[in-house]
């Protein structure tokens, strides 16, 4: 028999995936960034997907719950099994285990037309650089990922001074990366992307130049 999860996979939606840091707590203003980012992609009827867990994961899920007017809008969490059992977080309504990382981050690309990369830590940047490479290599197709939050203008400075620099990575591999200072400039990439894809299918957000890497 199918799973709900598994129907999830083939279904025709637009979906925001958010990645970030199991360690920041209710309180935090990173936390409280992200639960407000994804309270506005609820409101619009876009489904969020996260890792499940607790911190930045349960900050977007249990915003999206917030946020949205309907159960056809869905906060779908696809967990990791860790020595350290993570738990899933209590506001998702599709959810998934995995016991291999690999096979994690193959389904969030399969899930995902645009992926914010919050704050955190090893397995946020294993997100990331994953996610990046699969569009390097034109495994998956030209998704917006956007660096949201204050953690990144040091890093975007070090990837153009060395990789960049260098020619280990071309001009135009930094196409579909953003950078946004705070939800709001998030939500404009979203949005626009959103609409893109409403009237052609495609998940580039070609009108966001502001926001990309120079």
């Amino acid at each position: 028999m199918t799973s709900r999860f598994d129907r999830e996979l083939y279904r025709k939606h637009f979906r925001v995936t958010i990645f970030g840091s199991a360690r920041i707590e209710k309180g935090d203003p990173r936390w409280k960034m992200v639960h407000r980012l994804a309270k506005m992609i609820g409101r619009e009827g876009i489904d969020v997907v996260t890792g499940g867990g607790p911190g930045l994961m349960d900050a977007a899920s249990s915003g999206h719950q917030a946020g949205r007017k309907d159960h056809h809008t869905l906060s779908i969490g696809l967990n990791i099994h860790l020595p350290k059992e993570q738990k899933m977080n209590r506001h998702l309504d599709v959810k998934k285990e995995f016991l291999r990382f690999s096979d994690r981050l193959d389904n969030f690309t399969q899930l995902s037309n645009v992926v914010v990369v919050a704050p955190g830590g090893v397995g946020t940047m294993l997100e990331f650089f994953f996610t990046w490479q699969l569009v390097q290599v034109g495994h998956i197709s030209g998704i917006p990922i956007i660096l949201m939050g204050k953690m990144w203008p040091g890093f975007v400075k070090w990837i153009k001074k060395n990789p960049l620099r260098n020619k280990f990575i071309s001009r135009h591999e930094l196409d579909n990366i953003f950078v946004a200072r705070n939800e709001i400039e998030a939500m404009e990439v979203i949005n626009d992307t959103y609409d893109e894809f409403n009237k052609s299918g495609k998940n580039i957000s070609a009108n966001m130049k502001k926001y990309r890497i120079r």
